[in-house]
């Protein structure tokens, strides 16, 4: 497992904005070397760990784009019909067996191989068959039409797919066209996910008074999975810093990460950090964005430690700008900030300069077609609903102060960002 330097999350006190925060991630986070090598089945989701290089021309030879007639271009008439004798018939899979003689055409059909020297491939209900054996062509088709020529998708020798790349599901449709059977992938990263505090209680358990059911851990635990980590759930901790540092210290010797939420600010029950201290070092990074400005970064027996806020929209929005690219950056890709497209504000908004906010909203359409961002009508930090009932962040830049129903916003959509 790669070994962290206990200073790799330095940055100072002062407020980061988010691609700063992403930038020093980037810069700084060497990646988890260790990578395997998986059935193309297996690899999809997984992160490529060296380029796939195209070992074959793709298409491998020309061949007709459509059922049709191929043809030479240059025995066409130019501006007229072209009648020409009907001399043999190819279908995917079997090339022509012979020589076809001057000014003739063939049957081809979808992906068979085109007949060496023949250029052209007229469509078949384009075309009219004569009753001696001819077809005849209509004039104005463009030499090469109809044709896949040989390498047009990816010559021999270039790079298909990236390292760094997580795969999708056309990536591998890709790699299998191209001849490959598995893919070498980096090492699936491991993250230990826990809980702090007495007040915190398992689902499914009695509810005393004053106990609040664990959300978060399940939440966050989720959004590791779906970035492709394998997760260890370590439970609900007490508020005792030798038992949290005991549980840091062992997860450290058998994960890549470790994430919690809560309980890292400075207060007398606040007792990560303190844990935190007697075996790694810990950095208050202060992000300015809103919800989720504090977050804690450090380094435990060489691992990466991630406290996000308690709240779990906080949670939520700081493991889009935090966590993520730093997950991208142990799997050796390049951390990026998540895409955003551009809406129609439905609502008005005034927020402080200086800081990005991001605020829930659901997406509907008018009726002009315009997609319209509508504010959640709860938007505390704490409201598990927020999430739940919209479709995204409505992401307000650092030098705006107000936006107007009407005003372009840009949006950023769960399904994109998770």
């Amino acid at each position: 497992m790669v070994q962290l330097s206990r200073d790799l999350f330095a940055a100072g006190d002062r407020y980061m904005s988010v691609e700063e925060a992403v930038a020093l991630i980037g810069s700084r986070v060497p990646p988890v070397e260790e990578t395997e090598t998986v059935e193309l089945l297996a690899a999809e989701g997984r992160i490529l760990a060296k380029d796939v290089v195209a070992p074959i021309d793709l298409p491998s030879f020309t061949n007709s784009a459509v059922d049709g007639y191929a043809v030479r271009a240059a025995d066409l008439i130019a501006g007229s019909a072209t009648k020409l004798r009907l001399a043999g018939r190819v279908a995917a899979g079997h090339p022509l067996a012979f020589a076809p003689a001057e000014r003739c055409a063939i049957r081809v059909f979808t992906g068979a191989p085109m007949p060496p020297g023949f250029d052209t491939v007229f469509m078949q209900e384009d075309c009219r068959l004569g009753d001696d054996g001819t077809v005849i062509v209509p004039a104005g088709l463009a030499a090469g039409a109809n044709c896949r020529l040989r390498g047009e998708d990816l010559p021999r020798g270039a790079v298909a797919l990236a390292a760094g790349r997580r795969l999708v599901p056309e990536d591998i449709g890709l790699a299998a066209a191209l001849g490959h059977a598995g893919l070498c992938v980096r090492r699936r990263l491991k993250a230990a996910v826990f809980s702090t505090g007495d007040e915190i209680v398992a689902p499914g358990t009695a509810l005393p008074e004053a106990g609040v059911y664990d959300a978060n851990r399940f939440m966050l635990a989720a959004l590791l999975r779906r970035q492709g980590l394998a997760v260890t759930d370590l439970g609900i901790l007490a508020d005792d810093r030798d038992e949290i540092a005991r549980a840091l210290s062992l997860a450290a010797g058998h994960h890549d990460l470790i994430v919690t939420s809560g309980g890292v600010s400075i207060g007398e029950e606040d007792h990560v950090k303190a844990a935190l201290d007697q075996g790694g070092s810990l950095v208050f990074w202060r992000l300015a964005i809103k919800p989720g400005r504090p977050v804690a970064m450090g380094i435990i027996d060489g691992k990466a430690f991630i406290g996000l806020p308690g709240n779990p929209a906080a949670a939520f929005i700081a493991f889009i700008h935090v966590v993520r690219p730093l997950i991208a950056a142990l799997n050796g890709a390049v951390p990026e900030c998540p895409p955003a497209r551009e809406v129609t504000s439905g609502f008005a908004h005034e927020k402080k300069a200086g800081r990005r906010e991001y605020i829930r909203a659901s997406l509907v359409t008018d009726a002009q077609g315009r997609t319209i961002a509508q504010k959640h009508p709860v938007a505390g930090s704490g409201i598990l609903t927020s999430l739940t009932r919209t479709h995204g962040l409505v992401e307000l830049r650092e030098d705006v102060t107000r936006i107007s129903v009407g005003d372009f916003v840009d949006f950023l959509d769960y399904d994109l960002v998770r």
